[in-house]
Formats: structure tokens, sequence, C-alpha cells
């Protein structure tokens, strides 16, 4: 308002002083006719009038026409005009700055209006790109104000949603923006415009039902314009909503799936244990004539295959935990050895049936929650049991990098396909070449992965086929001071 008020004070100064500066350079050279002298004037006033507008050109053209006539028409000095085609040419001149300041003022107000719509229409698309790249429902709602306030360069800007009986708000200034009158416009529906307080407000229309309504301060808007933003967030909270509930309805999807395919892969993978254990206690149970020895088999094939079944069930267990966020990590400093020595003790059936080397380039501490990643070091350990080759040695070994401790466990076996490499660490998948032939659920390197990057760290794997795999993860190394 007061930039405003500045810049047309300036615009009547200036007139004057250019209408001075004409009657002064006319008046020193009397050689100038008077067509010229009118022609000065008339130009000055349509270039003042494309600056500063009708009421500038106006005053100028009043003040021109009294000092053509005091200086320039007979009889000079006076307000006074004796000749008839004088009294015709001032007029004529009159009229003709009237006419080409209005002209003028109105291309100068139709170029502004439309610079207006056009900066209207950029700032609502990029308000609707904003929109749109809202991730979830309550980055959008903090949103919407925030991006008002931002783009309308206003004071403050308030939404209510009526469902959820909420407002989200932003700005300096939120006088004005209460929940009262908000709830007002919304039960109304129709957008209302205070110019005396600097408010507007619009209602949040989704088809025929106001879901809320949008208040805006410090900046008057146009109808059009508030109804366009309104429409807008109408859209993207729809939108929104649509997401929420497709993002439900695939995730409950997904849910009854992966139950499917974890009862199928439990269900197979009890099956074989299971048969072993009964033919096992059955066969004790007939009380045929054994010796020690094959008794001691049989209990052996017993215990083991309980290990088994307890294995599976424990890593489904795992599985839901860790889906579920239930479990809690407690990370403490533990050295390499110590985590590679607990492995193999949860691996101890495995010591006799093929060697194992242990590699450990430096004996340093890492960041770990012990009992949870026991379970991965062991399970990579078993993996590489079951896939290698008999007879063939698996290796452990340790390098550092980055400030992680690097663990790599290698196997000389069939290898993995290239093509399966990216799919090994998802839930429940097993490789096509070896599904039938290994015993498994699928569960394990997924649990694995979900452990280690839960530190902080990362798991992959390496392969050649038919020369055996390499399963590497990372866990932290603990900071000295010092360092």
């Amino acid at each position: 308002m007061r930039r405003n008020l500045t810049f047309q004070v300036g615009g009547y100064l200036a007139g004057c002083a250019t209408l001075t500066l004409i009657t002064l350079f006319y008046n020193r050279e009397p050689v100038f006719k008077t067509t010229t002298i009118v022609l000065t004037y008339l130009l000055a006033i349509l270039i003042a009038s494309t600056i500063w507008g009708l009421g500038v050109s106006l005053f100028m053209t009043v003040a021109a026409t009294l000092l053509c006539d005091y200086y320039f028409f007979l009889p000079i000095g006076i307000l006074s005009i004796d000749d008839p085609q004088d009294w015709v040419a001032l007029i004529s001149f009159f009229v003709t700055s009237v006419i080409g300041s209005e002209l003028s003022a109105r291309a100068r107000r139709q170029a502004q209006e439309s610079k207006r719509q056009r900066d209207e229409v950029g700032r609502l698309y990029e308000f609707s790109q904003r929109l749109l790249n809202a991730q979830n429902p309550g980055d959008l709602l903090n949103e919407i104000p925030s991006r008002t306030v931002e783009l309308y360069e206003a004071s403050g800007a308030a939404l209510y949603l009526s469902g959820k009986q909420t407002i989200h708000h932003s700005g300096k200034d939120l006088s004005g923006l209460d929940a009262a009158h908000l709830k007002t416009v919304q039960d109304s529906g129709k957008v209302e415009t205070n110019i005396e307080l600097g408010l507007c407000y619009a209602p949040v229309r989704l088809g025929d039902q106001v879901i809320g309504s949008l208040g805006i301060s410090g900046s008057i808007l146009s109808t059009q314009t508030l109804e366009a933003i309104a429409t807008l967030i109408a859209s993207a909270i729809d939108r929104m909503r649509a997401i929420e509930l497709l993002s439900k309805t695939e995730a409950a999807r997904e849910s009854e799936r992966l139950k499917s395919i974890l009862l199928d892969a439990i269900a197979h993978d009890f099956k074989t244990p299971l048969t072993s254990i009964k033919a096992a206690a059955t066969s004790l149970l007939e009380d045929l004539e054994f010796n020690k020895r094959q008794r001691g088999e049989l209990l052996v094939v017993i215990d083991e295959e309980c290990d088994r079944l307890n294995r599976v069930i424990g890593q489904a267990i795992e599985m839901a935990q860790l889906d579920a966020g239930e479990a809690k990590l407690q990370p403490t400093p533990h050295f390499v050895s110590e985590l590679i020595i607990a492995a193999l003790e949860d691996c101890e059936s495995l010591k006799n049936a093929r060697p194992i080397h242990t590699e450990v380039q430096q004996e340093v501490q890492i960041n770990c929650d012990l009992f949870w990643t026991r379970k991965v070091l062991g399970h990579l350990i078993r993996n590489a049991d079951l896939y290698s080759s008999s007879g063939e040695p698996i290796t452990i070994k340790t390098t550092e990098k980055d400030g992680f401790i690097i663990f790599h466990v290698s196997d000389i076996g069939p290898g993995i396909e290239r093509a399966e490499i990216d799919q090994i660490f998802t839930k429940f998948y097993r490789g096509k070449s070896q599904r039938h032939r290994v015993p498994g659920t699928g569960m394990g390197l997924a649990v694995a992965k979900a452990i280690v990057e839960a530190h902080g760290g990362a798991i992959g794997v390496t392969s050649d086929v038919g020369k055996g795999s390499v399963f590497t993860f990372s866990l932290p190394i603990v900071q000295t001071p010092n360092e």
C-alpha cells in the first residue's frame, strides 16, 4: 500500500518536472511551431500514462492545456484565446490526450492483468507439483499451509479438515485463522474475502461434499484463485486417500500371500524331519533287537531332526519379530573372534563333517548385538555346508574397510546363477536348481539381511557357477576416542 502511494506521488512529481522542462525549452526557443509544441506535450502525456497510469496522465493533460494557453497561444501571458483556430487546436489536444491516456492506461491494465493471471497459473502449477511430491498423508497436510505461505507470499495459512477435526497451519501471523471461523466457512460453502483485515477463506470441496476449509492471511487472492487452490487441495487429499487405501489393500494381499508361502514352506520343511523322527521312534518302540550303536544312531537322528524343526520355528519367529519391529537390538563392543567362536558353537555338528578354516586379518572390536549377529554368521556357515561339495572346506575370513569389518564366508560348490543373486535375500525365495535338493524355507537369508541392516551394515554375495560362492556382511568397528 505504502509502496504504491510512493510510486503515484513520484509519478505526479515526475509529470510536473517533465512539463516544466518542455515549457522552459520551447519558451526559450520561439522558432518552433505551436503544432510541434503540442505534439511534444502529447508524447510526454502518453509516456506518463504508460508508466504511471490514468491519474497522472489526466493531471498532465490539464496542466499542459493551461501551459499551452498561457505561454504559446495568443494573447501570450494570460489565460485567454482570441483565435477560434487556437480553441480547436487546444480542445483537440485535450481530447486526444485524454483518449490516448485512457487507451494507454487500459493497455497497461490489461498487460498487468495478463501478467497476474500468468503468475497465478504458474503458482498453481508449482503448488500442484509440490502436493504431488508429498510422500504420505502427514507430509501432505503439513505441506499445504507451508507451500501456500511460500508461493503466495502470505503471512499465514491454515487448513481445517472436518474428518480429522484438526487444523494444520504455517506462517507467522495466524490471527483471524481460528477454528471457529474455518468451521463457519466450511458450513457455508462460500469463498469469503476481508480486504481490511487481509483475510480470505475458501471451502475445500470434494465433489458435492465439503471436507474442510482453507484460510489465508496477509495476501488477498481472487475468488478464482482461491477456488482453484481449494480444488487442488481436495484432489491431492483424495489422491492420498486412494494411495493409502491401495497400500493397505496391497499390504493385506501381500500378507496373505506371505502367510500362504510360509505355511507351505514350513509344512514342506516339517515333513522330512517328522518322517525321520517318526521312523526312528517307531523302530525304538517296536523293541527290535538293536545293539547299542544302532540305538545311538536312531537317537542321533531324532536329536538332529528336532534341532532342525526348532531352527525352522526359530526363523519364523525371528522373521515375525523383525518385520513387526519388536526385535530390540542392544549393540555392545565384541571382538571379531568372539563372534566367530559363538557362531561356530551354534554349528558344532558341522565341525566333524568338513574342515572350517578361519582367517582373522585384524583383531578389533565391533559394535554388535551378539545374540543376533551370531545367528547371521551361523546361518551363512550352515548354508555353506549345505551347498558345498562333499569334503570341501568352508573358509571364514575378515577384512577391514571404511570403518567396518567385513566377514567373508566361502564355499566350494555349485554356485548361484547371476539372475538369482538379487533375489536370494528375498523372503521365502530359494534357488531353482537347489530348492528340491537342499531342504529349507528361504527365510534364513532374509532374516540375516534384516539383522545386518539393523546394525548399519550391508550383506551381499558373489558367485562363480560351478566353483562356489562367497557371502559377505559388514559390522561397524568400535571407534576409540582418539580416532
